[in-house]
């Protein structure tokens, strides 16, 4: 059942306010058979439901985009992209942002809120599409991003000056993206005082590949006041970002 649905049978007076509102609370919105999109999680968790593009055709994202329109949309190739995009049509009250890099569609009426700053460092340049992913997340959701990528343990000198940079601009919480060994975090938290967001990339190989390697050195991790997400998870350690500045925030 749709919200406006619930709404025009309180008006009729076939439920009451009561009723409605557990109805609201509980409400999802089905696009045909193949989609229940979760119309409230923003108000539940303080994130909007974001859309992951595997698995679901590009009509399925086009209809949910259509329908819901503020939305962002995950690891989207750039060819669905281009189709995407062409055939949204939403007018002039949204703007679609494509970040090839981060693999990630950002649809969106107006501005976030400002939220506050947080850093985004990689260890290597072939952590940044991940590390992007939790950039452009992090953007949508009202964060002012500062980045330094290839910054890993391979030469640990190019950390120190962009890592000073971000803790004299006041950084809230730092987003460590690391593969191989996955050593840097647990350098980069024994260093700041803020929460360090680790992510461990499928980047490496022998033992090291497909992240399990980094992923079990960051939760090994000897350094306190670090947590960590999934492998490939930009997106997760940008939401988690977010509601650490959104805590802030409410102090």
């Amino acid at each position: 059942m749709s919200v406006r649905s619930i709404l025009r049978e309180l008006l009729r007076g076939e439920i009451s306010v009561e009723e409605a509102e557990r109805a609201i609370e509980s409400a999802q919105l089905k696009l045909g058979d193949r989609v229940r999109f979760d119309i409230l999680r923003e108000k539940r968790t303080g994130f909007p439901e974001a859309v992951f593009a595997p698995g679901k055709s590009d009509e399925d994202i086009i209809n949910i985009i259509r329908t819901v329109g503020d939305v962002i949309v995950t690891r989207l190739p750039p060819e669905r992209a281009e189709r995407i995009m062409d055939g949204l049509d939403l007018g002039d009250d949204y703007t679609a942002d494509y970040h090839e890099t981060a693999r990630v569609l950002a649809v969106r009426s107006g501005e976030p809120e400002r939220l506050g700053r947080i850093g985004v460092l990689s260890a290597g340049t072939s952590d940044i599409p991940v590390a992007e992913e939790a950039r452009v997340v992090a953007e949508e959701s009202g964060c002012e991003v500062l980045t330094a990528y290839d910054v890993g343990v391979a030469g640990i000198h190019r950390l120190l000056e962009p890592l000073q940079d971000m803790l004299e601009s006041d950084v809230k919480v730092l987003i460590v993206v690391a593969g191989m060994e996955g050593a840097l975090p647990s350098v980069v938290a024994g260093l700041v005082d803020v929460p360090v967001i680790a992510v461990p990339t499928s980047v490496g190989y022998g033992v090291g590949e497909g992240g399990f390697a980094a992923l079990n050195s960051m939760l090994q991790s000897c350094s306190p006041g670090i947590g960590v997400v999934n492998i490939d998870n930009g997106f997760g350690a940008a939401v988690l970002a977010v509601k650490i500045l959104r805590a802030f925030a409410g102090d």
